[in-house]
C-alpha cells in the first residue's frame, strides 16, 4: 500500500488561498481598507516569536506534518517513555514532605491520591515512612547537604521491606544546584552515593534538576540544553569512577520546571526525552536513553499577590506536564510563593487544592488513559523538531566550552541565563508578556501581606518580582497613611469617549499599587474640575484624541495654573500641548510606576 501520509487532499491549495484571503479581508476591516489594498501574507502579522527564535504560525494543517514517530516506549521516546499498554498509564501524583509533615499525612496523602512521595530537608525518614510500602510508591529525597546521610537512613527502611523499591531517588543535585544557589551535597559525594546506589537495585542517586536553569530565567531550549550539558559531566564522572556507561545513565533522573505556556512546556518533555535518547545512542547505549523524567509547576510562575490565580497556571502547567510525557508531576501550593503559606488559610486545603489539580486531570478528563495526546498534533510535533534544535544548539556550545562546569566557571552560563531573564522581565515591564493580578487586572482591595511575609522566595527569579516590589511600597505606605498613593484622572468628555482610557489607566496604576481618583467627566473652569486636579500631586488625562485636539491644551493650561506636579497624558504624544509624560502600551510600565511612587512619597 502507498503511504498518503503526507499527501495533501485535493483542493488543499485553493483552500489554504481562501484562506489568506479571509485573514486579509479582517486586516482590510479592521484598517478600514479596500481588500485588494491588503496583501494575502498579511497573516504573518500574527505570528509570534518564542524568546528561543521560534516563530509560532497562526495556523498549522498538514502541510506541515512530519513523518510518524516510534510509538511511546520505543527509542528515541519522543512520544513518551511508557509503551502501550504499559501497566501504570497516566502520570504520578507527587507531594512533597518537609519538617512539619507527620507520618498521618503522608498516609493520608496516599490514600487522597497522592502516588509518589518527596522528602525534604533532614527530617525523621524512619518515622515518616512508617507503614508506607516503598514496593509501591517510587520515593525521592531532596534533602540539600543532608543527602549522604537520609540516604543511609532511607536505605535501612527499604532494606526492612520485602521485595524490591518501586524506585528510590536520592536526589543529589550538585551542578545544577551551583546554579541558582539551592542545596546539594558536593560532586565527590554525589559521585560516592552513584557508585553505592548502581550496587542496590532500582536505585537512582544523581538528579539533573532543569528547575534550577529555570529559576535564573532560562528559555525552553536552554532548559533543555543546559540540563543535557549536566546530564552528560555526570555521565563522565560516573564513568571516570568506575561505572559502565549503561550504570551511568541508570543513575540519573531528570526534573524540568512547567510554566503554564502549554503548548511549549508539553514540546519541552518531548524534545528533552528525544535528545537524551540520542546522547544515549552517542555513548553506546541507546536502550539505557529513557530515564525518570519528573515534572513540577514552575517557581518562576508564582505570584504573592492574588495567589489565587495560581490555581489556573498549575492547572495548565500540570496538564502539559502529564500530556508531555511526564513520569510524575508535582503541583505546588497555590501560595507556595508566600513564606509559610496565605495567612489564615490551612495548610490541609492547600495541599488538598494542589493534590486535585492532578487528580482532576487524571481521573475526570480521563487524560491519564490516552496515550500521547499531543501525538500527531502538526503545531505540537513541529514545535518539538524546531525546539529540540535549538536545545541541541544550546548543549554544542556548552560542550564546545569544555562542558557545564567549565562553562558555568567561565561565566558562561551566568551570561547566558542572565540575558534570557532579562529579556523576560523587560517583556514582564513592558506589559508585553501579560502576569494576571500582576501587571495586568491587579486587584487594590485584596488584603496586604503582613510586612514579614513580603520577602522573596530564595534561589528563584519570579516573574512577578518587580511588580510585586512596587505593591510592597504601596502597602508600606498605607500602613503609615492611611491610604494608598494616588494618583487624579482628568476625564475629558462624555463616559462612552473616556472610558477606555481611564480604564487603561486605572489597570496599569493599580498594578503599582496606586489608586486611580476617578470622579467621572470634568469640565475645564468648574469647580469640579479644581476638586479633581487638586485631589493629588499627580493627574492624568482620559480621553481620546478627539477630545484631547478640542479640550486637552485648556485642561493642560488650567492644570498648570492651580500648581499641579505632574501631569500625565492617557496616550500617545503628538497634540499641540506637552505633558510631563504619558501612559500608553509602549512605555516601561515598571520604571514608570517605581517614579510615579517616589513622587508620591512611597
Amino acid at each position: 500500500m502507498t503511504d498518503t501520509r503526507n499527501s495533501l487532499i485535493e483542493g488543499f491549495d485553493e483552500r489554504q488561498q481562501a484562506w489568506y484571503k479571509s485573514v486579509a479581508g479582517v486586516f482590510a476591516r479592521i484598517q478600514k481598507k479596500d481588500v485588494a489594498d491588503v496583501p494575502l501574507d498579511v497573516w504573518r502579522k500574527l505570528i509570534k516569536t518564542t524568546y528561543e527564535g521560534i516563530d509560532i504560525n497562526p495556523l498549522y494543517t498538514r502541510a506541515d506534518e512530519l513523518g510518524e514517530d516510534a510509538i511511546p516506549g520505543v527509542f528515541p521516546f519522543r512520544r513518551g517513555a511508557a509503551g502501550v499498554g504499559a501497566e501504570h498509564q497516566g502520570w504520578g501524583v507527587t507531594e512533597s514532605f518537609g519538617a512539619d509533615a507527620t507520618n498521618e499525612n503522608i498516609l493520608f496523602a496516599l490514600e487522597n491520591g497522592t502516588t509518589n512521595l518527596v522528602l525534604e530537608g533532614d527530617v525523621d525518614i524512619a518515622g515518616l515512612l512508617k507503614n508506607v510500602y516503598l514496593s509501591l510508591c517510587p520515593i525521592r529525597l531532596n534533602a540539600g547537604e543532608h543527602t549522604a546521610a537520609a540516604a543511609k537512613t532511607l536505605y535501612e527502611v527499604v532494606d526492612s521491606q520485602d521485595g524490591e523499591p518501586q524506585l528510590v531517588e536520592l536526589g543529589a543535585s550538585p551542578l545544577t544546584s551551583a546554579i541558582d544557589g539551592s542545596a546539594s551535597v558536593d560532586l565527590p559525594t554525589a559521585i560516592e552515593l552513584a557508585i553505592e546506589a548502581a550496587q542496590r537495585a532500582n536505585t537512582r542517586a544523581i538528579m539533573v534538576d532543569a528547575v534550577s536553569f529555570s529559576n535564573q530565567g532560562a528559555t525552553d531550549a536552554e532548559e533543555i540544553g543546559l540540563a543535557l550539558a549536566a546530564g552528560v559531566e555526570y555521565l563522565r564522572k560516573l564513568v571516570d569512577a568506575g561505572l559502565s556507561i549503561e550504570a551511568a545513565l541508570d543513575q540519573l533522573s531528570f526534573r524540568f520546571a512547567m510554566t503554564d505556556d502549554q503548548f511549549a512546556q508539553l514540546s519541552k518533555l518531548r524534545a528533552a526525552r528525544q535528545l537524551w535518547a540520542r546522547v544515549a545512542e552517542i555513548v553506546g547505549a541507546p536502550e539505557h536513553g529513557s530515564c525518570p523524567q519528573h515534572a513540577i509547576t514552575a517557581p518562576v510562575m508564582f505570584s504573592q499577590r492574588d495567589p489565587w490565580v495560581n490555581m489556573l497556571r498549575c492547572t495548565v502547567a500540570a496538564f502539559a506536564g502529564g500530556v508531555g510525557g511526564a513520569s510524575d508531576v508535582e503541583v505546588l501550593t497555590f501560595d507556595w510563593a508566600i513564606p509559610g503559606g496565605l495567612p489564615n488559610t490551612s495548610r490541609t486545603f492547600a495541599t488538598r487544592m494542589a493534590r486535585n489539580i492532578n487528580l482532576l486531570l487524571l481521573e475526570e478528563s480521563h487524560l491519564g488513559h490516552v496515550v500521547d495526546p499531543g501525538g500527531g498534533s502538526y503545531f505540537i510535533e513541529a514545535f518539538t523538531t524546531e525546539l529540540a534544535e535549538k536545545a541541541w544548539k544550546v548543549f554544542a556550545d556548552v560542550e564546545a566550552a569544555g562542558g557545564l562546569i567549565a562553562a558555568a566557571e567561565s561565566g558562561m552560563v551566568k551570561k547566558l541565563l542572565d540575558a534570557s531573564h532579562e529579556a523576560i522581565r523587560n517583556d514582564i515591564a513592558h506589559r508585553v508578556k501579560q502576569v494576571t493580578a500582576i501587571n495586568e487586572f491587579p486587584n487594590l482591595l485584596e488584603a496586604p501581606l503582613p510586612a514579614d511575609l513580603r520577602v522573596e522566595p530564595t534561589c528563584v527569579r519570579r516573574w512577578a518580582a518587580e511588580f510585586e516590589s512596587l505593591r510592597n511600597r504601596s502597602d508600606a505606605y498605607m500602613e503609615v497613611k492611611g491610604v494608598r498613593p494616588a494618583v487624579a484622572l482628568i476625564p475629558l468628555g462624555p463616559l462612552a469617549k473616556h472610558n477606555i482610557r481611564t480604564g487603561f489607566a486605572t489597570n496599569l496604576l493599580a498594578s503599582g499599587g496606586i489608586e486611580a481618583l476617578n470622579p467621572g467627566q470634568v469640565v475645564p473652569g468648574t469647580a469640579e474640575f479644581e476638586a479633581a486636579a487638586t485631589a493629588a500631586k499627580i493627574v492624568v488625562l482620559c480621553g481620546t484624541d478627539q477630545e484631547y485636539a478640542e479640550s486637552g491644551a485648556a485642561a493642560v493650561t488650567a492644570l498648570r495654573d492651580l500648581g499641579v506636579e505632574t501631569i500625565l497624558l492617557a496616550g500617545a504624544a503628538g497634540h499641540d500641548f506637552e505633558p510631563d509624560g504619558y501612559l500608553n502600551l509602549k512605555i516601561d510600565a515598571a520604571a514608570t510606576l517605581d517614579g510615579l511612587l517616589e513622587k508620591l512619597g512611597a
